[in-house]
């Protein structure tokens, strides 16, 4: 799967995020966040070298459940996660090592 380039607007729940079957990267952001904008090369090239992975990218903010409910404070921040458990975190990723190594945690190809 490619890396998504835009914010869905629209979360879906808590509940459909964890019944997500794989690896699976849920970013948070906005696009007007230059921390966002920053890291987005960052990710998509990262994920180009695992195909299996599926990326979703919420657009967060105040008062949205989704990412309250992930305790997201800063963005970007990507939860990695498999069989829908939270197998690691980043937040404001710098580099592209950081990402590569978290992706290698949820999917050793």
């Amino acid at each position: 799967m490619a890396a998504s380039s835009e914010f869905e607007e629209t979360e879906p729940a808590r509940e459909t995020i964890d019944g997500l079957q794989g690896p699976t990267v849920v970013e948070f952001g906005s696009p007007t966040c230059g921390h966002c904008r920053f890291a987005l090369p960052l990710v998509a090239s990262a994920l180009d070298g695992h195909p299996k992975v599926r990326h979703i990218k919420i657009k967060d903010g105040s008062g949205r459940a989704l990412g309250r409910s992930f305790k997201v404070k800063l963005w970007p921040t990507l939860v990695f996660m498999n069989a829908g458990k939270e197998v690691e975190r980043l937040v404001r990723p710098r580099e592209e090592a950081s990402i590569r190594e978290a992706l290698g945690r949820i999917d050793p190809t």
